[in-house]
């Protein structure tokens, strides 16, 4: 008598792969901890170059029945272990960024200057990282202690194991019907070795042609016990990485450099005094101090002209004919401190030991350590900011608290202040973080009967470590000038203990924690024409905390505002699946899943997926799906961030002050507020497409998506409360402002604001909508001679945002979202064509990478294009617009022996460029969310691997 179980694994679909460099050999996969099933008497078979092979019940990504047909209704991408080897590529930070769908909102590790340097995220479908959910061997993982932005929540790809990677696998379809919250634009799962014998190791080294950069990487494996004839296995995994920063200074124009002029832009070289900044060697001009005894109110002289301090060093250029400088000042390239590429650190190790109960049971524990640290530099602290002080018309006082003429002041004699731009020589700017992530998985997987089973504990711990270096304290600021204790004539005669009391190190470590519990079952129901009805059910509860304290909590440095995350909630959830093959040619799979949170509440998401082969090689396929992201803890937590700019009141509100020094260009800061009542973000998403597989060796997909996000979280307008409380209406509901003393030249008038708070709201919409396309073809040219080539192109139709008056902004194809983590911009393709040739021993893969143009327009910034020649108004460049970037990488491998094989890479071969971008601020005038390669050029890369 057949079972069900039986009569599921006679089910043969169309058994393609779906993607180009990422597809899966069904017979050789491993599954993603599904549990064993009873042995078929007659199992199915595949044919291969090397014989017969056993087609073996996979979870696939997407589902949570095991299955022998991997097409599901769901576009899925898998990327095999060998596909990253022949990739050239070794981090999964480099491997899920590479993919086509990774778009706007990704976070790129290049990007030093944001919320969460030294971090990496991916984001799917353009919908930020905050929309894409990251797994491990099916399981959540704890976020990056940090939020993006201050606000959006992720995983950060650069702690996870990639020596230990079987495969990883990207569902591109919205699946909170099974995972819950953030699934919205899709799933990442990375998938580890169920078990390995043997031991493996490698070393590797590379550098730029161009300098800096230099890598150094090297990984050992090694494991024992056969799980079958031993009943256990046992596997170990280190790998250590260290990559050099490249500095700014080592690359040419115009990624090192703010003055454009060459190319029709602006001068945005530093010390010019007409732009805030300053020089190591100073700029002065004579004025007065508008405030007797404010070293902060500077006013210059009418018709007063600058002059530096000292004469112009070294580094430095003296300038005397820019017209917007009157008088002369020492050009100072402040750009020379940054990084194209931090230096970067990263360690662990990764263990699991698995044994087997009985004939269908085993219980397995593992365990990951991983250390990723990075350097990153900046320039010495310049003596202007605005942040959270303004110190933009600070000045050098004629004389000193005894009486004594300031010896810093060259106009003292005359009685006259000194307005001075600066930058602080012998203060080092910069920072590191060291991200500590340990993450302990203890399961047991089995059947009993026709039940499959599978549960298994999470804990796992993320603590970040964050020092900042080179921002001034603002009272030892205001001190040294007033006092006249810094020596400004000599820097060398400050002590080095005198400035660190000035610019004091900051310090701060942020933690992030998940433990969860789950328990999964499945198991055929009845048998159907196409196969046997199949149900997956489960629970799982989890506990999420993030504390992430205030690294300026009093606001004494510069440059910094308030900005700290703190919460934590209890989530429980429960899924059902039901997969019903109708017909051999007709698959319905229904799923729906229940979440309830401690913070907000409950949650309900649906979906539903269709495949139809109306042919053995076509398949048609869709899905329907409602999903949900839970708001952070910086949303609905016990968290504020505050920001400052300079900010002039309106002329109404001026006049009414008779235009006193009270009502001038003054510091507004805007505090946005965790609101506890904030809801979830709702999606639906559509996905339709087909798979065509005319053979064995071609298979092709196109697939269609459109997802609609409703609820969108974002700050209430500060402009809204603005105007509300000028015009003396009430402001909207849980805003407010904090008002300053009033004016003592118009004490009855309304005082002006001194900060905004407006709370996270659910306030705008969002469509997108693109297309995926996906060709792999393999053709025997001999008996050991191979060729694969394969295509992976996202096209992204539309992405528009609604407004809450209605109003829409299309993203698409510009710099849009600008606000947005790095401001990376939406191209409407992204692309790679891989092939690869194996002969004999030889294996080379030659891989394009291609990245369309991007206008630089910011639609939720101002309309028109947004880089232009302040001088002339004309855009910059004159097609306001980001050239595409394509890019060729070469790799090869080579085995000298059975055990021995050499690998070599070349990666941007033909030395590519990034195009100019003067509009992206992580980096400078390119953009490194899509072009890192093209400022570090040309990199050769030579590696052994070693198996024993």
């Amino acid at each position: 008598m057949k079972t069900h179980a039986h009569m599921a694994l006679r089910r043969h679909g169309l058994a393609l792969s779906i993607t180009t460099a990422l597809a899966c050999t069904c017979g050789s996969a491993y599954a993603q901890n599904a549990p064993p099933l009873p042995p078929p008497p007659a199992p199915a078979q595949q044919g291969d170059q090397k014989g017969t092979t056993e087609l073996a019940a996979i979870t696939v990504t997407g589902s949570a029945l095991p299955r022998i047909d991997v097409e599901t209704p769901s576009p899925v991408t898998t990327i095999t272990a060998d596909q990253i080897q022949k990739s050239g590529l070794t981090t999964v930070s480099d491997v899920i960024r590479a993919v086509s769908a990774d778009n706007s909102g990704s976070i790129p590790p290049a990007f030093t200057g944001g919320f969460a340097a030294g971090s990496s995220g991916v984001a799917l479908r353009g919908l930020t990282v905050n929309s894409t959910l990251v797994l491990i061997n099916g399981r959540r993982a704890a976020n990056y202690p940090l939020a993006d932005d201050g606000q959006r929540s992720f995983v950060d790809l650069n702690t996870i194991p990639s020596n230990a990677i079987d495969r990883i696998e990207v569902l591109k379809d919205g699946a909170s019907s099974l995972y819950g919250a953030d699934a919205i634009a899709g799933v990442v799962n990375i998938i580890l070795k169920p078990s390995f014998k043997g031991a493996e190791f490698s070393g590797e080294v590379g550098t730029s042609q161009k300098g800096g950069g230099t890598t150094r990487r090297g990984t050992v494996l090694f494991g024992g016990g056969d799980l079958r004839k031993d009943g256990w296995n046992a596997y170990f995994s280190a790998e250590y990485q260290k990559d050099d920063r490249i500095k700014v200074g080592d690359r040419g124009y115009p990624y090192n450099t703010n003055d454009t002029r060459r190319s029709g832009g602006n001068n945005l070289i530093g010390g010019q005094p007409s732009q805030n900044s300053g020089s190591l060697y100073g700029t002065v001009t004579p004025g007065t101090l508008g405030t007797p005894g404010d070293v902060t109110s500077g006013v210059a002289d009418p018709g007063a002209v600058s002059q530096p301090l000292v004469p112009c060093g070294a580094g430095s250029t003296l300038i005397t004919d820019d017209p917007n400088n009157p008088g002369s000042y020492c050009a100072y390239n402040r750009t020379r401190y940054f990084d194209i590429a931090p230096e970067m650190e990263r360690a662990g190790v990764y263990g699991r030991f698995t044994l087997k109960l009985n004939d269908t049971t085993q219980a397995y524990i593992d365990t990951s350590y991983y250390q990723v640290k990075t350097n990153f530099r900046g320039p010495p602290p310049q003596i202007q900011a605005s942040t959270p002080n303004n110190t933009n018309s600070i000045a050098l006082p004629a004389t000193l608290p005894d009486g004594s003429l300031n010896p810093n002041n060259p106009f003292a004699a005359d009685g006259k202040a000194a307005l001075i731009n600066y930058t602080f020589p012998g203060v080092t700017g910069g920072g590191q973080n060291k991200n500590h992530n340990l993450r302990i998985t203890g399961g047991v997987t089995g059947s009993w009967g026709d039940w499959s089973y599978d549960t298994a504990l999470v804990f796992n711990h993320s603590s970040l470590d964050t020092d900042t270096y080179g921002l001034l304290n603002y009272n030892s600021l205001i001190a040294a000038i007033t006092n006249g204790t810094y020596n400004f004539l000599d820097p060398s005669q400050n002590s080095r203990a005198f400035l660190d009391a000035l610019a004091p190190a900051l310090h701060k470590t942020s933690t992030s924690d998940l433990q969860s519990f789950d328990f999964r079952v499945s198991r055929p129901l009845l048998d159907l024409p196409g196969g046997s009805l199949g149900l997956a059910t489960g629970i799982d509860v989890r506990h999420e905390e993030q504390n992430d304290p205030d690294l300026n909590p009093d606001l004494a440095a510069q440059g910094l505002g308030i900005a700290h995350t703190k919460g934590n909630r209890t989530v429980t959830g429960a899924y059902v699946e039901l997969d019903a093959p109708f017909l051999e040619s007709l698959e319905v799979d229904v799923s729906g899943r229940y979440d309830h949170y401690s913070d907000f509440g409950k949650s309900f998401s649906p979906k539903i997926g269709i495949k139809w082969k109306p042919i053995q090689q076509l398949a048609v396929r869709g899905t329907f799906s409602k999903g949900f992201r839970a708001p952070s803890f910086a949303e609905n937590g016990s968290s504020e961030a505050e920001g400052f700019a300079t900010y002039t009141p309106p002329e109404e509100f001026q006049n009414l002050h008779n235009n006193s020094g009270y009502v001038q260009p003054y510091p507004l800061a805007f505090l946005t507020a965790a609101n506890p009542k904030v809801k979830p973000e709702r999606s639906k998403s559509w996905t339709f497409g087909l798979v065509f597989q005319p053979t064995d060796d071609i298979s092709a997909s196109l697939d269609y998506y459109r997802i609609k996000k409703t609820g969108v979280i974002g700050q209430q307008s500060p402009s809204a409360v603005l105007a509300a409380y000028y015009a003396g209406q009430p402001l909207p509901t849980a805003s407010s402002i904090v008002q300053d003393v009033p004016d003592p030249a118009a004490p009855d008038a309304l005082p002006r604001p001194i900060v905004v708070v407006a709370p996270y709201v659910n306030q705008n919409s969002l469509e997108t909508k693109g297309i995926d396309l996906d060709l792999k073809g393999g053709f025997n040219f001999a008996e050991n001679v191979r060729f694969t080539s394969e295509i992976n192109l996202t096209k992204i139709i539309s992405w528009v945002l609604t407004l809450q008056d209605g109003s829409k902004l299309q993203f698409v194809g510009t710099h849009g979202p600008y606000g947005l983590s790095s401001g990376a911009g939406t191209p409407r393709y992204r692309g790679s064509w891989a092939n690869s040739v194996q002969w004999g021993k030889l294996t080379l893969t030659g891989t394009i990478y291609y990245t369309s143009s991007i206008k630089l327009t910011a639609p939720d910034v101002a309309p028109g294009c947004q880089s232009t020649n302040t001088l002339t108004g004309a855009d910059f460049p004159s097609s306001c617009r980001s050239s595409s970037y394509t890019q060729v990488d070469f790799t090869g491998n080579y085995d000298v022996t059975e055990k021995v094989s050499i690998t070599g890479s070349i990666m941007n071969a033909f030395d590519r460029k990034a195009p100019f971008d003067p509009l992206n601020y992580a980096g400078l005038n390119y953009n490194p969310t899509y072009a890192q390669a093209g400022v570090v050029g040309r990199f050769f890369t030579v590696g052994v691997k070693v198996k024993l």
